[in-house]
């Protein structure tokens, strides 16, 4: 089965800064869409950013997405509530959800999760280590114990979210802290995998671990059939006695 994906990047910092734009030249999604259809066998991708009509994610869009991935980090403030409640919808209904690095602090993810979100970080490139935590799980196939990004911005814990369903990836920095950054989460028919890397101003997306991972946690997000949901006032299946209300 084709997997529809949508990779939807606020596409500000390529705008604004030069080394951001020359280390990104087709910008954050078109890295990372390109990224999955290098490594995901049967795969459909469109791209969407903010500056577009709706910012790329129409009804119509969302409708034809099976796994929406997001990249955020200034820019989270101006993306209109009607989207992110539309996004919020999306998931509830059995679209996956793959938010990245500062993609945490959008208004979907923080909405669905229900918390500030909030973290520890610091600036400037140092080490992480990420650790395989859960190397059953599918999103870590074809990886080894740990990989490493060799420079990068730093995210601490405590993590102001939700005890997780699955914690994939734990890193470690070359300061000390340690992250939990690989969550995985269930809302309503949803599949939600929040992953930590991806700050701008490092060639991350480039890294075949990373894009390894991500086209995992595509795969993994994508929506199954499952059984047909009913809601609202159903009739009995069976035959009711009534005589005991008599």
């Amino acid at each position: 089965m084709t997997i529809r994906v949508t990779v939807w990047n606020e596409n500000v910092h390529e705008q604004e800064s030069e080394s951001v734009a020359e280390r990104y030249p087709e910008g954050i999604h078109g890295a990372v869409a390109a990224g999955l259809e290098e490594d995901v066998v049967d795969v459909e991708v469109r791209t969407a950013t903010l500056q577009e009509p709706e910012h790329g994610l129409t009804e119509d869009v969302l409708a034809e997405t099976d796994v929406l991935v997001w990249w955020s980090h200034c820019a989270n403030h101006e993306v209109a509530d009607d989207v992110a409640d539309r996004v919020v919808d999306r998931v509830h209904e059995g679209m996956g959800f793959v938010p990245l690095h500062s993609g945490k602090n959008s208004k979907p993810f923080k909405r669905l999760m229900g918390t500030t979100c909030n973290i520890k970080y610091r600036h400037g490139g140092e080490t992480e280590r990420i650790w395989v935590a859960d190397p059953g799980h599918p999103i870590a196939d074809g990886l080894e114990g740990f990989f490493e990004i060799p420079s990068t911005e730093m995210y601490g814990e405590p993590y102001d979210v939700p005890e997780p369903d699955r914690t994939v990836f734990i890193s470690w920095f070359e300061g000390g802290e340690v992250f939990r950054s690989g969550l995985c989460y269930r809302r309503g028919r949803g599949r939600i995998f929040a992953f930590r890397p991806g700050h701008e101003e490092y060639p991350i997306f480039y890294q075949d671990e990373v894009k390894q991972v991500i086209a995992n946690a595509v795969e993994w997000a994508a929506p199954t059939e499952g059984a047909e949901a009913v809601w609202g006032e159903s009739e009995p299946i069976e035959s009711i006695d009534s005589s005991a209300d008599e």
